[in-house]
């Protein structure tokens, strides 16, 4: 049997990535603006546009993540961590991202991206997203239209 090729016989299938990375995205909302960040353009996905976060390690609850990373990357205190509420696979890579309302203190400062801004979801859309970031806004935008 050949296992290079998928099941409808078409091209060779991707190699599997192994077992995923999860990734917390915080999602910020201040009223009914967004915080999303520039990633610095030497990065995986660099000069577009996200909702800030990163890796959680390993037994690492989504609260400790929030707090280490927005710390870290924003200068900001994290009160409260929510359950996930979307999650998408990003594209060519081991990382699962996983899309988490978080409360925070504090002003952002952008001490790890080029650039912050609050923005709504419309906003958002006509920015130059990461590829699941502009996953996330499309599922939220969806969701708005059909409340």
């Amino acid at each position: 049997m050949n296992t290079d090729r998928n099941v409808a016989g078409g091209p060779p299938a991707a190699p599997d990535p192994g077992p995923p990375i999860r990734v917390l995205a915080a999602v910020i909302r201040s009223d009914r603006r967004y915080l999303v960040c520039q990633r610095p353009v030497h990065k995986r996905h660099g000069g577009l546009w996200e909702f800030p976060g990163g890796k959680l390690e390993p037994g690492e609850s989504l609260l400790h993540a929030a707090r280490r990373e927005l710390a870290e990357e924003l200068g900001l205190e994290t009160d409260r961590a929510g359950d996930v509420v979307y999650r998408v696979r990003d594209p060519g890579s081991p990382f699962l991202i996983e899309f988490v309302p978080v409360e925070v203190r504090g002003e952002p400062r952008a001490l790890e991206h080029v650039a912050l801004a609050w923005v709504t979801l419309l906003e958002a859309a006509t920015l130059p997203l990461a590829p699941c970031d502009r996953s996330f806004v499309e599922w939220r935008l969806a969701l708005e239209n059909t409340d």
